[in-house]
């Protein structure tokens, strides 16, 4: 029985418990809050996210000590938002996962930092990439709780690794494929979070499927930009790791960035959708990151550009988006 530690309490996390321990694979599943580890004991579910999934305890051990959970496991999955990856993970010694594969299932960049999950593992805890994966692919946690057919990508410069993993993952609803991109992947999830909020912020100007279509298709070449830019290699963004993330994330309703983006075109504040909300939208904490490392790089991205300048420099979004619309095609 292979050993999983999942990290977080959310509703992706929730998400992969929920696979995994259907696959009969023991977890070792960690989650801050005292409360709510209790309450996955008594009731065997999660008081906060993907509350009507239940959660065999056979297979499930809740627990609130991370250095327990780590310990005991084979892999560990990080399934915290990316703002908080360093504070969740802030009691592991510095070799806390040697000899362990350690998978992020984090669609976003460590803040301030500005880097990824994957670099951030690498250059905290020694982890090198040939023991690193990445977990992609258009998958909302609440079509995996309703069990709809959901596809996964995991990227890896191991494909091996990243095969054993798909093979845990698999099941009648879920399919899961490896793909040797294991940084494509990783930064094309972070920037999918920010064209969601562009759409979000789009729709709540009442622009319409029209334009939507448009700033999609003109994100892909940004985001094409972006990857040869950064990470040059040959790749083909039709996938459903890259194009298919993109679409999901930017048209769902299940989609955070899409309902935050909405929220600001509305006329909300960024802090008054956040506590609305009640969840972490991934793409405003990217959106700084991103915007930061192409200092450097001075690729064309009008659309993370847009998204920047609203949500940081409190630039009206109907000016910025008046701008926007005339740098499609």
């Amino acid at each position: 029985m292979e050993r999983i530690a999942v990290l977080g309490g959310g509703s992706w996390a929730s998400a992969l418990v929920k696979i995994l321990s259907e696959n009969k694979s023991q977890i070792h599943w960690w989650m801050r809050n005292k409360n709510d580890v209790q309450h996955l004991i008594n009731f065997k579910h999660n008081p906060r996210y993907l509350s009507g999934v239940t959660f065999d305890l056979n297979y499930v051990k809740p627990s609130s000590d991370i250095q327990a959970v780590v310990s005991v496991a084979d892999w560990v999955i990080i399934a915290v938002p990316a703002a908080f990856v360093q504070q969740a993970l802030e009691e592991l010694s510095g070799d806390a996962f040697k000899g362990k594969v350690i998978i992020s299932a984090v669609k976003g960049m460590i803040p301030k930092e500005n880097i990824l999950i994957s670099d951030y593992v690498e250059r905290r805890y020694f982890v090198p990439n040939s023991h690193q994966l990445v977990v992609a692919g258009p998958c909302h946690a609440e079509e995996v709780a309703l069990e709809k057919q959901s596809y996964l990508t995991i990227g890896s410069h191991d494909m091996n690794t990243a095969e054993r993993f798909c093979e845990l993952l698999r099941n009648r609803y879920v399919k899961a494929n490896p793909l040797d991109d294991l940084d494509g992947i990783e930064y094309c999830a972070v920037i999918k979070n920010i064209i969601a909020l562009a759409c979000g912020i789009s729709r709540g100007l009442n622009y319409g499927d029209n334009f939507q279509a448009v700033l999609v298709s003109n994100a892909m070449f940004e985001i094409e930009r972006f990857l040869d830019a950064i990470m040059p290699l040959h790749r083909d963004l039709s996938g459903s790791a890259y194009l298919g993330d993109l679409l999901v994330t930017a048209y769902s309703q299940f989609s955070r960035n899409r309902t935050f983006g909405n929220m600001i075109g509305r006329g909300y504040t960024v802090k008054s959708a956040q506590v609305e909300m009640n969840m972490v939208a991934e793409g405003y904490y990217a959106v700084q990151s991103i915007f930061e490392l192409n200092k450097k790089l001075g690729v064309s991205m009008p659309i993370t550009n847009a998204v920047y300048h609203i949500l940081y420099e409190r630039i009206s979004p109907a000016v910025e988006f008046e701008i926007l619309k005339d740098k499609f095609k």
